[in-house]
C-alpha cells in the first residue's frame, strides 16, 4: 500500500468574481504544479458536509467527514477541538467553549468582537484564574490573538447550551439558555451566565484595560462564548483504518482534530493560520514525515481567512504561493497525494458557502488519467473528472482504494 499525503487547503472553493473575469480565485490563479497533478491524476467534485439545520458547512464537521468520521456520531463540538489544539488536557465530561475577548459598553452592547484584535491577553487570563461557582470550576486558557478557550469542570454539565456571542457588533451579549429541557443544561446555562457577569466585573477594572482606554484602544472587558462541546474519547484513526498518522497544521482547531483522532502532531517553526505561514517548512516536514507514517495530514489555512475578509485577490495570490511550494512533492515515489478543501469560502459573501470542492488524487507510478481532459485544477474543470461528484464522507474510501 502506498503512503498517503492528504493536503487540505481550507476554504479552497469559491464563487465567481466579476473582477477576476468571472472566475474563482482558484481558476484565476496561476497553478502549474496543481495543473500537472490534475492532468496526470484523477479529479472530481466533493459536496461538503453540513447538518440539515446548518445554512453552511463548518470546518470541524467537514474535517470529520474528510476523515470518514460521521459527524452525527463523532462530533464533539468546536470548543473541544479548540481546547485540544492549544494543548488543554480535558477530562471526560468537561464542557469546552470557544471564547473571544471583546469590548462592550455600559449597556452590554458589543463595540468590538475582538477588542481591537488584542494579542497580549495572558494577564487578563491570569486575573480570571480560580473562579468557582456552585461547585463548577471555570478554567480559561489563552489561545492565539484575541481568542481563548473556556472549560467548565463538574460531573453534571451539558453542552446543550446556546452562545453568548451574537456574532455582530452593536448587539447585546446574549443570555445563555438551555437548548433542551434537561436539568444539566438548565444548570450549565445558569451557571455560565453568572460567570460571564463576574468576569465583566473583574475585567472592567483590570490595569491592562485602564491603560488601553488611556491610549485610545478598546478594552478587553468581556468574553463572548460559543460552540460548546463535551469531551469524550473518539476511536483513533489507526484503530479505524490500520494506518499510522500524523498532523501538520498551524491553526488550533486542526491540530485539535488531529490529536483527538490519535494523530501525532508535528510542529513546524513559523507554521500558523495566516498568509505568512511557513509553507516551505510545512511541505518539507510533510515529505519527511512520509518516511515514518502511512498517512500525513497537511492543513493550510489562510485561503479561508482571506476569503472571509473579502480579499479575493489575496486568496488568489496565496493559492499561487501554495502551488509554488508544491514542486518538491512531484517526484515522490510510492506515495499518493490527495488534495482538496474542507469547504468553500465565498469571497463576495465573506463567509463559508456550499459550493462544491475540487479534488485531485495523484500518484506518480499508478495513476495516469490523461484521458479525462482536466487541464487545470479548478472547480469547473474538475466537474468532468473521472471521480465524478460525491459526498465528502465517501472521500477517504476512494483515497484508500487508490492507495491499495
Amino acid at each position: 500500500m502506498k503512503k498517503i499525503l492528504f493536503i487540505v487547503i481550507d476554504g479552497l472553493g469559491d464563487g465567481l468574481i466579476p473582477e477576476l473575469e468571472n472566475k474563482t480565485p482558484l481558476e484565476a490563479a496561476r497553478t502549474p504544479n496543481l495543473d500537472f497533478l490534475a492532468r496526470q491524476g484523477t479529479c472530481g467534485l466533493i459536496e461538503p458536509f453540513k447538518f440539515d439545520w446548518q445554512d453552511k458547512p463548518e470546518s470541524d464537521t467537514c474535517h470529520l467527514a474528510l476523515f470518514g468520521y460521521e459527524p452525527e456520531k463523532y462530533h464533539l463540538g468546536r470548543g473541544v477541538y479548540e481546547a485540544f489544539g492549544i494543548g488543554v488536557k480535558l477530562r471526560k465530561g468537561d464542557i469546552a467553549l470557544r471564547a473571544n475577548f471583546a469590548t462592550i459598553n455600559d449597556d452590554l452592547k458589543i463595540i468590538d468582537r475582538r477588542a481591537g484584535r488584542i494579542e497580549a491577553t495572558q494577564s487578563l487570563v491570569d486575573a480570571l484564574k480560580g473562579i468557582e461557582i456552585e461547585g463548577v470550576k471555570f478554567l480559561l486558557f489563552k489561545s492565539y490573538g484575541h481568542r481563548a478557550v473556556l472549560v467548565l469542570r463538574n460531573a453534571n454539565l451539558s453542552a446543550e447550551i446556546s452562545d453568548s456571542d451574537p456574532k455582530e457588533e452593536g448587539s447585546e451579549i446574549k443570555k445563555v439558555i438551555a437548548k433542551m429541557e434537561l436539568p444539566e443544561a438548565i444548570f450549565t446555562a445558569r451557571i455560565l451566565n453568572k460567570y460571564l457577569l463576574e468576569i465583566q466585573r473583574v475585567l472592567k477594572n483590570h490595569p491592562l484595560n485602564s491603560e488601553r482606554v488611556k491610549t485610545g484602544l478598546p478594552p478587553a472587558n468581556c468574553i463572548l462564548t460559543r460552540r460548546a462541546g463535551k469531551f469524550q474519547e473518539t476511536v483513533a484513526f489507526k484503530e479505524k483504518y490500520g494506518l499510522s498518522a500524523c498532523c501538520i497544521a498551524g491553526g488550533g482547531l486542526y491540530k485539535g482534530i488531529g490529536k483527538i483522532l490519535g494523530m501525532d502532531l508535528i510542529e513546524v517553526e513559523g507554521a500558523n493560520g495566516f498568509k505568512n505561514t511557513n509553507l516551505t517548512g510545512k511541505i518539507s516536514a510533510a515529505k519527511d514525515a512520509l518516511k515514518n507514517y502511512d498517512f500525513v495530514f497537511l492543513h493550510i489555512k489562510a485561503a479561508d481567512s482571506l476569503a472571509e475578509d473579502g480579499n479575493f485577490r489575496g486568496k488568489k495570490e496565496f493559492i499561487e504561493k501554495i502551488d509554488e511550494n508544491l514542486k518538491p512533492l512531484l517526484n515522490l515515489e510510492d506515495t499518493l497525494i490527495a488534495l482538496t478543501g474542507d469547504h468553500s469560502t465565498c469571497s463576495l459573501l465573506k463567509r463559508h458557502c456550499s459550493e462544491p470542492l475540487p479534488i485531485l488524487i495523484w500518484s506518480r507510478t499508478v495513476l495516469d488519467r490523461t484521458g479525462e481532459g482536466v487541464e487545470k485544477f479548478s472547480e469547473r474543470t474538475c466537474r468532468k473528472g473521472g471521480l465524478g461528484e460525491f459526498k465528502q464522507l465517501d472521500l477517504i474510501s476512494k483515497i484508500l482504494n487508490f492507495a491499495r
